[in-house]
């Protein structure tokens, strides 16, 4: 006989374990804080290359003396050089972009501390704070829309079995999925930059289908079964025939940005791992979202909203 799973009846573990990683998430929030990449908060940045093992504070002190101004540095291997060169990424938050005055004085300085190996700018940025804000409140208005518009979607596909009630609790399972990415950039360190975007659309994306799957599934079987059939029952019915298929998917897919994000961690491409990072951890969540968050919250609504059928 076939081993099922009571989704349902465990419904509040699964409510538990999501509520409880979102609040230690928040808890270190709290204490660590948020920390928004220049493309949003405003600043420069300027990218070295050099040959010769130097640590990052030695670069920083000259930088900040020579400036005037608080600088983060980032040492990492140069990719797509053959001679080994490393890189040293001089970041700059605040309310001025640097003049070229700035960056000459910065790139002599360098050189005459360091002058048994030049430093050649690789790459040279500087965004307004205002420019940034108003990028970073573009970005949020696009994942609102986004959220409409699914909302829309579900609503009008899935009106033989409650659209509206499975395009909100859809919606809510992409928000447990887009905070708890939030909290992997906190958590980690990463700045929130244009790759935590890219995360979230593609998460919403990626989760969004399972679910899609998963409603498809609830509406096939309200067919076949009749309406008889009470919610807990149908949508554990349905939360079983499609595990399979969402857990596969996840692993391959898991699996797939794993190995990117291994590629990137050897060669130290740190644009890549916030976003193969996060991307991970949203696979993964996502997954879970829709089959323990998804499904129970779319049986207690509609459960709710038709007492005369009794609750198993």
């Amino acid at each position: 006989m076939k081993k099922t799973i009571d989704f349902y009846g465990k419904r509040n573990i699964f409510f538990i374990l999501s509520a409880a990683v979102i609040v230690i998430g928040i808890v270190i929030n709290l204490f660590v804080g948020t920390r928004l990449d220049i493309q949003f908060a405003g600043g420069a940045v300027i990218k070295y290359n050099f040959a010769a093992d130097i640590a990052s504070n030695e670069i920083e002190k000259i930088v900040e003396d020579v400036s005037g101004r608080n600088a983060t540095v980032q040492i990492n291997e140069a990719y797509g050089t053959s001679d080994g060169q490393k890189q040293a990424t001089v970041s700059f938050a605040g309310n001025e972009s640097l003049t070229l005055e700035e960056q000459t004085a910065i790139a002599d300085a360098l050189d005459e501390a360091f002058a048994e190996t030049p430093f050649t700018v690789a790459e040279s940025s500087s965004v307004d704070p205002m420019m940034g804000a108003t990028f970073f409140e573009k970005c949020m208005i696009c994942v609102a829309i986004t959220f409409v518009l699914l909302l829309i979607y579900i609503a009008i596909r899935f009106r033989k079995i409650g659209g509206f009630s499975a395009g909100v609790c859809a919606l809510i399972a992409l928000a447990h999925d887009v905070l708890i990415s939030y909290l992997v950039f906190v958590i980690f360190g990463f700045a929130i930059n244009d790759s935590f975007i890219a995360v979230i659309l593609t998460i919403l994306g990626y989760s969004l289908n399972d679910t899609i799957v998963l409603y498809d599934r609830i509406r096939e079987n309200r067919r076949l079964l009749g309406n008889k059939t009470d919610y807990p029952t149908l949508v554990n019915l349905s939360l079983n025939q499609t595990l399979f298929r969402s857990v596969a998917t996840s692993v391959t897919t898991f699996v797939a940005i794993c190995c990117v994000f291994v590629v990137a961690l050897i060669y130290q491409l740190n644009s890549v791992m916030t976003f193969a990072l996060p991307m991970m951890v949203g696979v993964v969540v996502g997954c879970y979202s829709s089959l323990f968050i998804a499904g129970p919250l779319f049986a207690m609504w509609q459960n709710h909203k038709h007492p005369v059928i009794s609750e198993k």
